[in-house]
């Protein structure tokens, strides 16, 4: 017999060579319909895996996000399969489960597929579930591994078996096709109700764009044929509410070939809505205590080298800038940290005058290839809201504290109330992505657990997901459309002062090093920016506005009280404008509604008699005729709601 622990802590004992579907009988009816996935001792197996120790089984269904990953990496297969039947002599490569849904990079050799070819892959792929094939997995030797793909003529697939180890290889069959794979299936591809092909794309293999190109073919899959509609339902709401669609049409900012890829142009309303989000920020970080300081935009590449982020990072950066002085080389800047660094050791420092917090909205730049450039969640150069706190051991809990009020206080402000905060640790199985000692990673990672803990944040804990150089808390939010964004993160470090040799005088007169803290509420002003506009659809918080308000007037007659009522507004610190072209009302309220203009002021004979407004709001229709101090007040109460006092 063996012993199964399960999530609650219950433990049951079994047979050996029991499987997890064995385990899933034992408990319900109800379970063995719906359990699709499973782990054993945290590691990845199927519902049909004989358990031969004892161990902690976990059973996954549809509802758990390590379930929809077996269920959309399965259908990859399916999806291979129907592939290869529909254009012979493809050659398969790699394809995995992703955030939602799936994709295989396939070598389409003379084939070409489009969007117009989707259904056709869609309807053979559902002929394929429909017929209900078990997903066996069996271990396979090296030898036997190279033969089956050399003989089908891939040289991806050989070329991926060279560099696994013999007795680690696993090939996984069902119906008539075969596939590399290490596992983590459904019990059959019946299970497999509804399927979408959302997209064709090029991708290079294995990530280098040195090697030869692919066709990539993004696809989702769901149970039920009411999930999958539901889906794309969602999909056409995230389509309306694209960040590109909408910053176009609000003219907040625009992209020029002639500038170059990935570096965003910012228009004047969407430069004063950025510095309106900086003055917001600026306005709370004075309160807490932060100085601002300014860097410039390139430093020696020593500097760098220094930090450890040349060695991380130096690949994929700018190339270096050459000086007319020999071997004297500079780089456009990646990090605002190093610099912040080199500002706390202009001078001595003692225990008394700690902690310093050194703030800027720093500029830094990073060579991201064009196949991942996406409006403004992913640029090349970007603005971080960025701030290091400097500080002694004992002010370390503290001061870490302080800055998850920060975060939530810049949170609750804009609207995203449903976040998740994500301890990020390093992977003790790969300490080799790290600086740092042990001793001081350890220190760091239990502050940020106790952090967590006594702010009485919903955390969890994600091993290998850690900063090159310090464990991090990051807030991943859900945005209207229930989508996930890491947003805010604040980080320990207690490996760049020692690089850069910082120190401060203790109470006992020795040199001690401070602790460091990283930490960016918006994280970068670009993709704070696209989140917001798709999380609000443009319909941002009142305060921050381009314009709070639009004065419409009926016709010529009444354009002096328009301007009358302009200035009266400005005098209240209310953004407004005035439209007074020479269209009828209607239009005027049909444009300022697709401008999304949070309230229309409608001006005519009977207001400006009463010396009053007609109010209309946003996407709510009439309020009716208010006095102009009434509307003010409006005004101010609607922003006291949402922007609250720091």
């Amino acid at each position: 017999m063996i012993k199964i622990t399960l999530p609650d802590g219950s433990v049951k004992e079994f047979e050996k060579n029991s499987t997890p579907m064995d385990v899933a009988k034992s408990i319900s009816h109800g379970l063995v319909r719906n359990v699709i996935s499973a782990s054993f001792n945290s590691e990845t197996v199927e519902t049909v895996t004989p358990l031969t120790t004892d161990g902690n089984l976990t059973l996954y269904t549809w509802n758990d996000e390590q379930g929809k990953k077996a269920f959309w990496h399965s259908t990859s297969h399916i999806m291979a399969q129907a592939l290869e039947e529909l254009y012979p002599g493809v050659k398969l490569t790699i394809g995995p489960a992703i955030d939602n849904g799936f994709y295989y990079d396939v070598d389409l050799g003379e084939h070409n597929i489009s969007e117009k070819d989707f259904p056709k892959i869609e309807g053979k792929m559902l002929e394929i579930a429909r017929g209900k094939h078990d997903y066996k997995m069996r271990a396979v030797s090296k030898v036997e591994a190279l033969d089956f793909y050399k003989k089908q003529n891939n040289p991806f697939k050989v070329e991926l078996i060279e560099n696994l180890e013999d007795g680690t290889i696993t090939f996984c069959d069902h119906d008539t096709f075969t596939d590399l794979c290490r596992g983590g299936h459904i019990p059959n591809t019946g299970i497999v109700k509804a399927v979408k092909l959302l997209s064709v794309a090029g991708a290079y293999w294995r990530g280098d764009e040195n090697k030869q190109q692919l066709t990539r073919v993004y696809g989702i899959s769901f149970p039920k044929q009411k999930d999958l509609k539901a889906y794309l339902e969602l999909l056409e709401e995230a389509k309306k509410r694209d960040h590109r669609k909408l910053g176009k049409e609000l003219e907040l900012f625009t992209f020029s070939q002639k500038v170059g890829q990935g570096l965003p142009l910012w228009l004047p309303k969407g430069a004063a809505l950025r510095e309106r989000l900086e003055n917001f920020l600026k306005k709370a970080q004075k309160k807490a205590g932060y100085e601002q300081v300014v860097s410039p935009h390139i430093g020696q590449k020593e500097l760098y080298v220094t930090s450890g982020h040349y060695a991380k990072y130096g690949e994929d950066s700018f190339q270096p800038i050459h000086t007319p002085k020999e071997d004297e080389e500079f780089l456009l800047k990646p990090m605002n940290c190093p610099h912040h660094c080199e500002i706390y050791n202009a001078r001595p420092w003692s225990y008394k005058e700690l902690p310093k917090r050194y703030a800027e909205f720093g500029t830094v730049y990073r060579y991201e290839q064009s196949g991942e450039l996406h409006g403004l969640t992913r640029v090349r150069g970007f603005t971080q809201d960025d701030a290091h706190i400097f500080c002694t051991p004992d002010q370390l809990d503290e001061e870490f504290k302080n800055v998850i009020d920060l975060v939530l206080y810049v949170f609750g402000s804009l609207g995203f109330e449903n976040f998740t905060a994500q301890v990020s640790l390093r992977d003790p199985e790969d300490p080799d992505k790290y600086i740092g000692s042990d001793e001081n990673w350890e220190k760091a990672e239990s502050a940020i657990i106790n952090a967590a803990k006594e702010k009485g944040l919903n955390y969890v804990i994600e091993t290998g997901e850690a900063a090159f150089y310090g464990p991090k808390l990051d807030f991943m939010v859900k945005d209207a459309l229930g989508r996930s964004w890491q947003l805010g993160t604040i980080q320990v470090d207690y490996n760049l002062p020692e690089r850069f040799d910082l120190n401060y005088k203790g109470s006992d007169d020795k040199l001690h090093r401070p602790v460091m803290i990283h930490r960016a509420p918006f994280g970068s002003m670009e993709r704070f920016v696209a989140i917001l506009l798709e999380h609000t659809a443009g319909n941002f918080p009142l305060w921050l506005m381009p314009e709070q308000a639009i004065i419409l007037s009926i016709s010529e007659k009444y354009e002096k009280y328009a301007e009358k009522v302009l200035n009266l507004l400005e005098n209240n610190e209310i953004r407004a404008l005035v439209d007074n072209r020479n269209e009828t009302i209607g239009k005027k309220i049909r444009e300022a509604e697709m401008n999304k203009i949070p309230f229309m002021l409608i001006v005519g004979e009977n207001e400006e008699k009463d010396d009053t407004i007609s109010v209309r709001k946003h996407g709510e229709g009439d309020i009716g005729a208010i006095t102009i101090n009434e509307f003010t007040d409006l005004i101010n109460t609607e922003i006291n709601r949402t922007l609250k006092t720091f």
